[in-house]
């Protein structure tokens, strides 16, 4: 697809074109503009909540900015919007027919 510098992105409700956008949203280096190449995935992503305790979600990564991501629950396909600040890790599946599986059979 060649790159259109006109093409107007949606970004928080606000209209933005893509030459616009914070490097943060663009460049591969930073956590947003590297998970911004997997939205459509299935991720485990896990959180550090505290100074000790992990927690992990499993969805489909719909949206990324600047301090969010947004994925789709696998457990009830409802939308968990996610503070970027806390994950630590992230694991993106491979596999495209792993989003039908019930989640405990995921392993990931």
């Amino acid at each position: 697809m060649p790159n259109d510098n006109n093409q107007n992105v949606q970004l928080n409700n606000n209209t933005t074109s893509p030459s616009n956008m914070p490097e943060t949203l663009t460049n591969s280096i930073y956590t947003p503009g590297f998970l911004r190449n997997y939205i459509g995935k299935l991720v485990k992503v896990e959180f550090l909540i505290g100074t000790n305790n992990m927690q992990d979600r499993i969805g489909v990564l719909l949206e990324v900015g600047a301090s969010y991501i947004v994925l789709r629950s696998v457990q009830d396909s409802n939308l968990l919007y996610c503070d970027i600040f806390a994950i630590k890790f992230v694991t993106i599946s491979n596999n495209s027919f792993i989003y039908n599986t019930p989640s405990y059979q995921l392993g990931i």
